[in-house]
């Protein structure tokens, strides 16, 4: 049965800012801990990745999957799992709504694992992995936001 977590953070930059830096998935493992390894395999005519292939490592849990990105809805990048080796199902959504000077980041996340796990356990490495990825991404973004340089025309937007 798939899972459903969910957690968000205030990211002092804005929606624009925030959405390069999560749109640049081949930087992903300078600041997601758990991601070792991106290869983005198709992107759309902006230039935005599509579909990447990870490679992670959260613990005990290790993985390589890709996935597809919907780019369509603004200030909001969402993906689902097209092929893993321990995950049936994934979905997801950074979600990005401005908040004054800053960004309020949702991150939703459902997965369901290929091979059975205690909910207990389960639960905590969800949680674990979305915490751990908002928080790179908001020390991410802050240190190399620039609030002199207009980002509207930033890649990943």
């Amino acid at each position: 049965m798939a899972d459903r977590a969910s957690s968000s953070i205030t990211v002092d930059a804005p929606p624009d800012a925030v959405m390069a830096v999560i749109g640049d998935f081949a930087a992903y493992p300078t600041w997601s801990a758990h991601v070792k390894d991106v290869t983005v395999l198709a992107t759309d005519d902006a230039g935005r990745g599509t579909q990447a292939r990870f490679s992670v490592e959260a613990g005990v849990f290790r993985d390589q999957y890709t996935l597809t990105y919907d780019w369509s809805v603004p200030k909001t990048l969402s993906w689902r799992l097209v092929e893993g080796q321990m995950q049936k199902y994934q979905e997801g959504s950074y979600v990005l709504r401005p908040l004054g000077p800053g960004t309020e980041v949702v991150y939703d996340l459902t997965v369901e694992l290929a091979i059975p796990m205690l909910g207990l356990f389960k639960r905590k490495a969800e949680k674990t992995i979305i915490d751990t990825a908002l928080r790179g991404l908001k020390r991410q973004v802050e240190a190399i936001y620039d609030p002199g340089v207009d980002t509207r025309q930033a890649p990943g937007r």
